[in-house]
């Protein structure tokens, strides 16, 4: 990496953690809605929504990171982890707008690229990606949404869940099958749309998940769209989606070390603090032995996010330098909040503490962007059938 690029890592984490620690006691309180627009405005206030759109379409320099029509995955990182430190919200606020945005960067018409991409970059425009489906998660293949051609328009019909930004969106890039039959595997038969928040026959419904966020389902009941709005050639959806993921997977790493940190900070705080028995807890040789192993497998997971960043930036597939990010990292912050809590006792599980918060927001990162069986199969795959055993 050259100086002027570790520079400016090293001057937009400083710049978020102070981002973070501004916002977190202003979110704290808000409800779920007005708690994730508080959070977009104060990211966009400080200029890091432009790190989710290329420098081309009105994002970041990114200082040679990545290419000018490219998101840096390592700036991605740095946000990502520093943000989750401080607040769950504040990181998929962040994060939503470039996952949301990234296929029209990539596959979009220059019109779309100008006439979304800048709004989404300053914060003023809310995105949203819509894969999942009752029947389809990780397997694309089984998406069962349909558009239908008509002339110069598309018309969509079905449903997506698990939609984040659900409700509060102002479009979302979705992927419905244009030819075929669910579970044919989605090669040639799937293409992205993007469909603006207001169009006909679409609704959103909202539901609660374990850490609160605007998420839901959206039903789309004969939805039509201009032609102008797909997103790539027809019949290559599952390619794009599938890019937009490889793009941002990594990212979700770095938020689960964001977590695993701060639940380290707050039990070793916690551990010099409390007595028990006439003397502090860190005193205790049990509890001194966990705290190494948690300080040493989240630094294993951050020196593996640092590998998989810095190769997606340089263009390699880096197929098992992620997965392996994605698995290990998500699986250590997921046991790491959770041997917080148990070191904070009564306290830990207490509603509202931040280790019982950090608990809940870490949970789900094992499961979203391909859960942590996916990544295995995918690092398998690579053994199996990469260049070393090819």
């Amino acid at each position: 990496m050259s100086e002027r690029a570790s520079k400016l890592l090293s001057e937009l984490s400083a710049r978020t953690r102070q981002v973070g620690a501004t916002a977190e006691p202003l979110l704290a309180d808000m409800s779920e809605t007005a708690g994730a627009l508080r959070a977009l405005a104060l990211l966009s206030e400080a200029g890091l929504t432009a790190w989710t759109v290329p420098q081309a379409h009105g994002g970041a320099d990114c200082g040679g990171l990545a290419g000018p029509d490219e998101v840096s995955v390592r700036a991605l990182c740095v946000l990502r982890s520093a943000l989750a430190y401080h607040s769950g919200l504040l990181d998929v606020m962040l994060v939503m707008q470039g996952l949301g945005s990234y296929a029209i960067a990539r596959a979009g018409s220059q019109t779309l690229k100008e006439q979304w991409l800048p709004r989404v970059a300053a914060g003023e425009r809310i995105a949203a990606f819509a894969l999942t489906e009752p029947e389809a998660g990780s397997d694309l293949g089984g998406i069962a949404t349909r558009a239908e051609r008509r002339g110069d328009r598309w018309r969509l019909t079905g449903a997506k869940t698990f939609i984040s930004n659900c409700g509060i969106a102002d479009l979302y890039t979705l992927l419905a099958r244009t030819s075929g039959q669910s579970g044919d595997g989605g090669q040639g038969s799937l293409t992205m749309f993007l469909v603006p928040a207001d169009a006909a026959g679409l609704s959103a419904r909202r539901f609660e998940v374990t850490a609160p966020h605007p998420i839901g389902e959206l039903a789309l009941d004969g939805v039509e769209v201009d032609e102008a709005l797909r997103l790539g050639a027809v019949g290559a959806g599952l390619e794009l989606a599938l890019a937009v993921l490889g793009r941002f997977r990594t990212s979700v790493a770095a938020a689960a070390n964001g977590f695993a940190r701060r639940a380290l900070d707050e039990a070793l705080a916690h551990l010099r603090a409390r007595r028990q028995f006439g003397r502090p807890l860190s005193a205790f040789q049990g509890l001194r032995f966990e705290l190494a192993e948690m300080d040493a497998r989240l630094r294993a997971a951050e020196l593996l996010v640092d590998e998989a960043a810095a190769a997606v930036d340089r263009g390699q597939r880096a197929a098992a330098e992620v997965a392996r990010a994605k698995l290990v990292a998500t699986e250590t912050a997921s046991w790491l909040c959770d041997r917080a809590v148990q070191h904070l006792g009564g306290q830990g599980v207490r509603r509202g503490s931040v280790v019982e918060r950090l608990w809940r927001e870490a949970r789900a990162l094992r499961i979203y962007e391909g859960t942590s069986e996916v990544q295995k199969l995918i690092l398998a795959r690579e053994l199996l059938e990469g260049p070393a055993g090819s």
